[in-house]
């Protein structure tokens, strides 16, 4: 006896109408919608978006916008960049976080976004957790940058000096509250005995500015948003982190010279998608990061701006974040600084 029920019968159906079918009960059971995406070898086939989370002019805007050219030119697809500056770049994090996995949103973080799960009480996403790490895109020495018109001083030792004879009276600007900028004058503070007032802005580029109008007196900054105004003369770069010179400022001294050996602080760009985009599109975009690092226009760019390229594979850089988040919860707990 037959064990089918004999009151179904089987239709075989046009193959478009079975797809057609099959997507729809994909998508009413919960898969995942890159499952359903076009195939990853077809990637892109419409404008790719990086989210930014600094205004524009930062030390982020400052690789991103070369990096949007360029990717215009290998893909023949546009690149926006989607700036969402904000609480340290955690408001722009938070949003990218948020965006459909679809293989067509990344974000573009770095350093700040390691720091902040040790500053900020509550963050309502988690960079470890629901965003993949992808790409190490720039690393860049942090620079000590002041405004040459309103504290004519020569050199660091100069500056250590008024620090010292004025506790608390001078002031450094930073990119946001738990920010980079924010962590590495708090470092310096702790390692050159020295009480400094903290002014956070919402991004670097609006920082820059105020110290250019020079409303702050200085900034601990990547070099790669500082470095054109350097060379224009309007600010002036007094101390390298790190215990070597960095060769776009040979005359400048590093930390190391200064009487700071221990003071080695580096800023870090990169490139994550958003958790759940496919692996194979995961594998596209990292391949579009290498061929964009390889071009002389990027190369360039890099030189003038004291960086250097990434060079991880995807399972590094994703080693290299988890123990940055370490590190630098250290930093903090040493620093005490906590955003309320």
């Amino acid at each position: 006896m037959s064990k089918c029920n004999p009151g179904i019968h089987f239709h075989p159906l046009p193959r478009r109408q079975f797809l057609g079918q099959m997507a729809a009960g994909m998508a009413a059971g919960g898969l995942p919608l890159w499952a359903m995406a076009e195939p990853a070898k077809d990637w892109p086939s419409k404008p790719v978006t990086w989210v930014v989370p600094f205004p524009a002019g930062g030390g982020t805007d400052a690789f991103a916008r070369p990096l949007s050219s360029q990717f215009s030119k290998t893909t023949g697809k546009t690149l926006v960049i989607d700036n969402k500056g904000g609480a340290g770049g955690t408001l722009g994090a938070s949003y990218a976080a948020r965006q459909p996995h679809d293989g067509y949103t990344f974000f573009m973080g770095g350093t700040h976004h390691v720091i902040a799960p040790s500053v900020y009480p509550k963050l309502d996403y988690d960079i470890q957790k629901d965003l993949v790490p992808l790409a190490l895109l720039a690393t860049v020495p942090q620079v000590l940058v002041i405004n040459p018109k309103k504290l004519p001083i020569k050199n660091m030792q100069e500056l250590l000096a008024q620090l010292r004879a004025n506790p608390g009276k001078m002031t450094f600007a930073s990119a946001g509250a738990g920010s980079s900028h924010h962590l590495a004058g708090e470092l310096f503070k702790i390692q050159s005995k020295t009480d400094i007032m903290h002014v956070p802005y919402k991004g670097a580029g609006p920082a820059l500015q105020d110290l250019i109008a020079g409303n702050v007196d200085m900034l601990f900054d990547g070099l790669g948003s500082s470095a054109a105004h350097i060379a224009a003369g309007r600010i002036k770069c007094l101390m390298v982190a790190g215990d070597k010179r960095n060769p776009s400022l040979p005359d400048v001294p590093c930390a190391a010279e200064v009487g700071l050996p221990d003071y080695n602080v580096t800023t870090w760009y990169g490139l994550w998608a958003i958790k759940g985009t496919s692996p194979e599109v995961q594998a596209r975009m990292v391949e579009e990061v290498k061929r964009m690092g390889a071009s002389e226009e990027i190369k360039a760019v890099w030189a003038k701006n004291g960086a250097d390229y990434g060079s991880m594979t995807q399972p590094q850089f994703a080693t290299f974040v988890n123990e940055e988040v370490k590190r630098w919860a250290a930093v903090v707990k040493a620093s005490g600084a906590k955003i309320e």
